[in-house]
This record gives structure tokens, C-alpha cells and sequence, in this order.
């Protein structure tokens, strides 16, 4: 993370917030960033009822 630091064009205000986005551990979240985890949840939701439908659809498939 120094050496990308370092290595930056356009330093940065603050070399420590630099190194908390580079880390992991930012400051407050992006809207964008929390939308996009409700997203992936729905998803998850989703694939879920798809992978639940399949399952049921293949135990019909195998009584006929």
C-alpha cells in the first residue's frame, strides 16, 4: 500500500485515509455500494426460490 502510495500521480490529502481505502476499513459507505448489496441479497433470494422450484419440478419429473 506505501509503495501504491508512492507511486500515485495525484497524492492524496490524507496519506491515512489513502491507507484505510487501500486497506479495507474506508470511511462511510457508498450508496451505490449499499445498493448494490441489496441487489446481491435479492439475488441470493432468488436463486434460492429458482434452485427450490428445480428440485420440485425434478421430484414431478420422476413420479411420471
Amino acid at each position: 500500500v506505501l509503495v501504491a502510495l508512492y507511486e500515485e500521480p495525484e497524492k492524496p490529502n490524507s496519506a491515512l485515509d489513502f491507507l484505510k481505502h487501500h486497506l479495507g476499513a474506508s470511511a462511510p459507505e457508498n450508496p451505490e455500494i449499499e445498493a448494490l448489496r441489496l441487489e446481491v441479497a435479492e439475488m441470493k433470494e432468488k436463486y434460492e426460490a429458482v434452485l427450490e422450484e428445480n428440485k420440485n419440478l425434478k421430484s414431478k419429473v420422476k413420479v411420471y
